[in-house]
């Protein structure tokens, strides 16, 4: 029997990173080849002639499981049924601008959207926030949406998971496929902390330690790091343009693993409420190894952390801790 659609709000849909995500959804990268979807397009007024040049595309590429197109710039329109949003709208900092200014734009539009969202959204809707500052902007809609359980509430860290995954796998000149359990924490910023301490590749005599096969502690423990936690400056550097296509991917395989579950023995990244695990102060969103089972993710507990690692996990969440603090200033 044919499943029903899967109601997907993508905002800031007329964007980079929309317009290669939306035809991705619509492909059944997030939900898998046999779920139908409904898009749910959102873009502010200036780009409603782009984003209906946008639905207009959608239409052409005759998608089979695409069963419906909503393209609008009225929040409560987009937010109606949706069963998953992905949150990439957001008003990015421009030269000049002081992080307050940035934070305070972004907290009336997650505002807005997360009463939208709590209001007209289906039950047990699922969130991801990719637009930045995302653990922030993630913790502002949880604020103003109170009825969305704060586990459904997420944002975007594999695309610095999958980074991670790029750069060792580059390293050891092994398949991407065959590197796992990289993990990143904390913010997704440059103070993100990428540790590959219980991650692991597969050979052909097994599965072995990222430490044991790169035999280079000196750049693990450096420009490994520094390498992820700028790679978007250096994407920016070199396309003039901000990383889309692997953000769009990303967010993909964020909702795809919630959804669908992760395999057995491996875990993601993900950008989730803290309950204090691993000494995190708790009320932050921040990026931790989840498993995800029956569509409900669960942080993976009892890994060893050294004291290198425990000084990069509080750096990361000391800055959460400030954006936070100057987001509820915003508020006042």
């Amino acid at each position: 029997m044919a499943k029903e659609p899967v109601r997907v709000l993508v905002t800031g849909a007329a964007g980079q990173i929309g317009y290669a995500l939306v035809p991705m959804i619509a492909r059944g990268v997030m939900l898998g080849p046999d779920q139908p979807v409904i898009l749910h397009m959102l873009d502010i007024p200036p780009a409603a002639e782009a984003l209906n040049g946008v639905k207009m595309e959608l239409v052409d590429a005759a998608f089979p499981l695409l069963k419906g197109v909503v393209a609008t710039t009225d929040v409560v329109e987009a937010c109606t049924g949706v069963n998953i949003a992905v949150m990439v709208g957001g008003f990015p900092r421009k030269e000049g601008m002081e992080r307050k200014d940035v934070m305070s734009k972004n907290v009336s539009i997650y505002k807005s959207q997360a009463s939208a969202l709590e209001k007209h959204a289906a039950a047990n809707c699922k969130v991801l926030v990719v637009a930045n500052p995302a653990n922030t902007n993630a913790l502002i809609l949880k604020e103003f949406a109170p009825s969305i359980p704060e586990k459904n509430i997420t944002c975007l860290t594999r695309l610095d998971h999958n980074r991670a995954l790029g750069q060792i796998s580059e390293r050891l000149n092994v398949q991407v496929s065959d590197v796992k359990n990289v993990i990143i924490w904390g913010n997704h910023s440059s103070t993100q902390y990428p540790d590959v301490n219980h991650a692991t590749v597969k050979t052909p005599a097994g599965e072995k330690p990222v430490r044991e096969l790169v035999k280079d502690d000196a750049w693990l423990n450096a420009e490994f790091i520094t390498t992820v936690q700028q790679r978007g400056a250096a994407i920016i550097k070199a396309r003039k343009l901000s990383s889309a296509l692997s953000a769009a991917s990303s967010a993909c395989d964020h909702i795809r693993d919630w959804v669908l579950g992760t395999p057995e023995g491996t875990w993601v990244s993900m950008g989730v409420y803290s309950d204090g695990s691993y000494n995190v102060p708790s009320g932050l969103i921040y990026s931790f190894p989840v498993t995800c089972q029956n569509g409900e993710w669960k942080i993976v507990q009892g890994l060893s952390i050294d004291e290198f690692s425990r000084k990069k996990l509080d750096l990361t969440a000391d800055e959460l801790s400030e954006e936070k603090a100057l987001a509820y200033s915003c508020l006042t």
